[in-house]
């Protein structure tokens, strides 16, 4: 089952590109990866599958309910924490967090208390006085504290330290486990390899790839690096399949996808001082991706 269906979501802001024609679905019970740097659309994406945008085209269906016309009825079930929080200064911590959880009528405030124990959030103070990092852990809290079905974030880890960020991804596995489904959006793949079982790329407002995060790890790609005893010029290395392409004197690097017998011919011929293949990272990966799409 899908708890989020996209198809050729579209969104113009004006004459300005939003996202286009984006199309993707969520399995209940995942942790779905949505990467890309930042303008790439996440957020716009975000937004409108909250209804807090309308889109220009296409659709967006949570739990099998349209995201516009049924919105309000969706929202009671999720929960979302935003890149940036913005709150009401005045207001203490637990006064904002009980007044969030008055929306939910079955929610109990002892969750509340829990959560804020987990994040080492200090209830009693008041929200202007919070650092970046504190008004994050009160985003987490309140994103959280009615049980939601589906948990979408975006960016959620910035502010946070090493400390919080790990006893964050922490409290989302614990969540998954029980059955929530994760919306992770972030431009740090060292996050998204770390907690995320299948991922969607999306560049200039435009889905690239949609992989499982096993596959994308273990494809065929491998990362090389060549030195030969005489250099060489650029355009040897014009192979298919070569991308991150570095050439420096009698010295370059590169990531292959393909066939690696191809590149062993292609070297076979040339004095070679020293090689080594390797697996590339998720980040070089990507930056594969965005580079041959472009």
């Amino acid at each position: 089952m899908n708890v989020i269906e996209i198809n050729k979501l579209t969104k113009y802001y004006g004459q300005a590109r939003g996202i286009v024609d984006v199309s993707f679905n969520v399995r209940e019970g995942e942790i779905f990866g949505f990467i890309g740097p930042n303008g790439a659309g996440k957020s716009t994406t975000i937004r409108t599958l909250l209804a807090l945008i309308y889109p220009t085209g296409g659709s967006a269906k949570i739990f099998g309910k349209d995201c516009i016309s049924e919105g309000p009825e969706i929202r009671r079930q999720i929960g979302y924490l935003p890149s940036e929080v913005y709150y009401y200064d005045n207001m203490r911590v637990i006064e904002l967090l009980k007044y969030s959880a008055s929306f939910y009528p079955d929610t109990d405030n002892k969750r509340i208390y829990e959560l804020a124990e987990i994040m080492e959030l200090d209830l009693g103070r008041k929200i202007d006085d919070l650092s970046y990092g504190n008004k994050k852990k009160v985003g987490i809290v309140q994103g959280l504290l009615h049980r939601p079905r589906l948990i979408i974030l975006d960016e959620p880890t910035g502010g946070l330290d090493p400390l919080m960020q790990h006893k964050f991804f922490e409290l989302i596995r614990e969540e998954n486990q029980n059955g929530v489904t994760v919306l992770f959006s972030s431009h740090i793949l060292s996050e998204v390899q770390r907690i995320c079982t299948r991922v969607g790329i999306i560049k200039e407002g435009k889905m690239v790839k949609v992989e499982d995060m096993s596959t994308l790890g273990h494809t065929n790609y491998k990362k090389f690096k060549v030195e030969m005893l005489e250099p060489q010029p650029v355009d040897y290395f014009n192979l298919a399949g070569i991308g991150d392409l570095s050439v420096n004197g009698k010295s370059a690097s590169f990531i292959f996808n393909g066939d690696i017998n191809q590149i062993i011919e292609k070297l076979y011929a040339k004095k070679i001082s020293n090689l080594i293949v390797e697996e590339p990272s998720l980040e070089e990966i990507f930056m594969h991706y965005y580079e041959r799409e472009a």
